[in-house]
């Protein structure tokens, strides 16, 4: 089992930045991706950021440029660095780690508010 505390949600404007952070606990040899999914009002779940074992990073086209994954020096830590934040980019954020037999464990999610 894995468990995931997230911390750095909250609300800015238009055009700045946040920094989310993940921290895991448990089986942690047993993870081989960690991330950032998140969910807009009334949409489906969205991968937006993952970082697997080996250092592969894969971000969803619309953050492209704008977003930066990042895992710990203990690899027990994933960061999403934002930046150039748009409205659309409001959403409950969760951190995911997938095990290498393919279990997904979530955090509880925090809240991006971005204005215009």
């Amino acid at each position: 089992q894995v468990q995931l505390v997230e911390s750095g949600g909250g609300s800015v404007q238009s055009g700045g930045s946040l920094t989310l952070s993940c921290t895991a606990s448990g089986s942690l040899a047993s993870i081989n991706v960690m991330g950032w999914y998140r969910q807009a009002p009334g949409k489906e779940r969205e991968l937006v950021a993952v970082i697997f074992s080996g250092g592969v990073k894969k971000y969803v086209d619309s953050v492209t440029g704008r977003f930066s994954v990042s895992r710990g020096n203990a690899m027990d830590t994933v960061y999403l660095q934002m930046s150039s934040l748009k409205p659309e980019d409001t959403a409950v954020y969760f951190c995911n780690a997938r095990s290498y037999q393919r279990d997904d464990f979530w955090g509880q999610g925090t809240q991006v508010t971005v204005s215009s």
